[in-house]
């Protein structure tokens, strides 16, 4: 694959895709599983669906948009699903937790009916569910490392602000800290960053990115900044191994992305308990 990588611009375009894309999901992924939020990455990601399927849509029933690229139509809808999480949040205020659920089922609903008026699945769907190496062009690759240098610059920028609200909402109002419009800007970089992802590791699979390296990473790091460094290079180790594999197996990247990550959240695991063990041992000894 390293020769190839020189040799054909599409593994040149699914390689740096796939290590911008190794950074921004899990360093997002770390503030979403810190405040119990791992389901939205699910709910942004049928929505996101639901967006492909509008745009393969209309790309059929409209004349003069075929070169529409349906990665841009999927952030449109991701983003809307992230405004509407935000907004039902506010009118569910005891029952919170309800947005996730309500945004996910529509997505779904919404995308199998765009689904059956676009014919059914076809390659192209096929390829955004689960991703593929060859899909990624040159116009995708610059979207994506322009987001990835937007969700870095707002994550250090806001950084004090985004860690408050992870652990004490109240605590970070008491400080005055604006949390509705923090969270409001973080949840849309969540969706543009699951959106952008979709062509590498698929659109059902994308949130395991965001949510293994950092599960992971919390069995062994031993404080908050240790497990955004251990989940990037959990999330850049998945990538990079997961699209060589796909590369010689000829199979999604997807698959090969996340099953990695599984394997490396075993791994920490068992780390984990053997490293207990043998404290518990020395402290007995």
């Amino acid at each position: 694959m390293i020769e190839s990588f020189f040799q054909y611009e599409f593994l040149q375009n699914a390689a740096i895709t796939g290590i911008l894309i190794g950074i921004v999901a899990p360093l997002l992924g770390v503030f979403i599983v810190v405040r119990r939020l791992s389901l939205i990455a699910d709910a942004l990601s049928h929505i996101t669906l639901t967006g492909i399927a509008a745009s393969l849509l209309l790309e059929k029933k409209v004349t003069g948009i075929n070169d529409w690229n349906p990665i841009y139509m999927g952030m449109v809808f991701s983003v809307i699903g992230a405004v509407l999480i935000e907004r039902l949040r506010k009118v569910y205020k005891h029952y919170e937790e309800l947005a996730i659920p309500i945004i996910l089922s529509s997505g779904i609903g919404l995308g199998v009916i765009l689904i059956s008026l676009a014919d059914g699945f076809n390659t192209d769907l096929f390829s955004y569910l689960f991703g593929s190496v060859t899909a990624v062009d040159r116009s995708s690759m610059w979207t994506v490392l322009l987001i990835t240098i937007l969700v870095i610059a707002v994550v250090i920028l806001f950084y004090k602000e985004l860690f408050v609200l992870s652990f004490d909402e109240e605590h970070a109002s008491i400080s005055g800290v604006n949390g509705r419009w923090i969270h409001l800007l973080f949840i849309v970089m969540v969706a543009l960053v699951i959106a952008s992802s979709m062509q590498v590791v698929g659109i059902l699979l994308v949130s395991a990115l965001m949510t293994l390296p950092v599960a992971a990473a919390l069995r062994i790091s031993r404080s908050f900044k240790q497990t955004i460094g251990l989940s990037i290079v959990f999330g850049e180790t998945s990538v990079l191994l997961g699209l060589f594999a796909a590369y010689h197996l000829s199979v999604p990247p997807g698959g090969t992305i996340v099953m990695t990550a599984v394997l490396i959240l075993v791994m920490s695991i068992l780390y984990k308990k053997v490293r207990t063990q043998q404290w518990i041992k020395g402290e007995v000894g």
